[in-house]
């Protein structure tokens, strides 16, 4: 199985999205998956220009000049594509959307019916990925990710691949701390890693390990007393 996984946490590999991710990750590879990693903040992707040149003047290619350049033809033969994200503003970060525009050299310009809505089918030779997402978000409850869920499943439908399951972790800013005191929430990133076994090697993650992933940690009130002291001791240590 060929992963492809799009960070696009400005912190990459240090940020509370990797906290699941990385776990994900070596489970993936632990049952055979090959799997590379992009990180958005290391690459130079414009904003799509909306000239359709992609499908009109140069079919498949864009006319710009920039990492989406590579990026493409590796998305395009990809068995599964991971989209892992941080919730801002309740949907995924700028760069993630920006390169989720400058995908449409991966298909044709042409409509046609399926399940009697009007899609674009993949140009030839694009795999029509999985997609799973991974994704954190400082909001206590697990709600706050709902718009971002219905977007990508809008992508899948509209590409053609198959929505695969999110890795959702809400209130994930207490997780690292959680750990550092010895708290028991190794089972979080233990079904992380989990769920990468069972996408490499079923295609698929059962709910109940979902679960687990987004599983509460701490109460909310006591969350909300703990954030809002801790954002208080950062802003007197700036205020001097």
């Amino acid at each position: 199985m060929k992963v492809l996984i799009v960070n696009s946490s400005p912190h990459m590999d240090k940020g509370n999205t990797a906290m699941i991710l990385n776990p994900f990750v070596d489970g993936m590879k632990t049952a055979g998956a090959e799997v590379e990693i992009v990180y958005t903040r290391k690459l130079k992707i414009n904003p799509c220009l909306g000239c359709f040149n992609c499908w009109l003047k140069t079919p498949g290619k864009c006319v710009q000049r920039d990492d989406m350049e590579s990026l493409l033809p590796r998305i395009g033969v990809s068995d599964v594509v991971v989209l892992a994200t941080p919730v801002y503003v309740d949907g995924m970060t700028g760069p993630m959307k920006n390169l989720m525009d400058r995908l449409i050299p991966l298909i044709e310009p042409f409509l046609e019916l399926r399940d009697d809505h009007c899609r674009h089918p993949a140009r030839k030779g694009v795999l029509m990925s999985k997609i799973v997402l991974v994704a954190s978000c400082g909001f206590w409850e697990v709600d706050n990710f709902a718009p971002l869920v219905v977007h990508v499943k809008a992508i899948c439908r509209n590409t053609g691949s198959r929505f695969a399951g999110a890795l959702l972790r809400p209130h994930s800013a207490a997780l690292q701390a959680m750990l550092d005191m010895g708290a028991p929430v190794t089972d979080v990133l233990d079904a992380a890693k989990d769920a990468g076994r069972q996408m490499a090697t079923k295609g698929r993650i059962s709910f109940r390990t979902l679960e687990v992933v987004g599983r509460e940690l701490l109460p909310l009130d006591r969350y909300v007393e703990i954030a809002n002291r801790s954002f208080k001791e950062e802003l007197a240590k700036i205020k001097g």
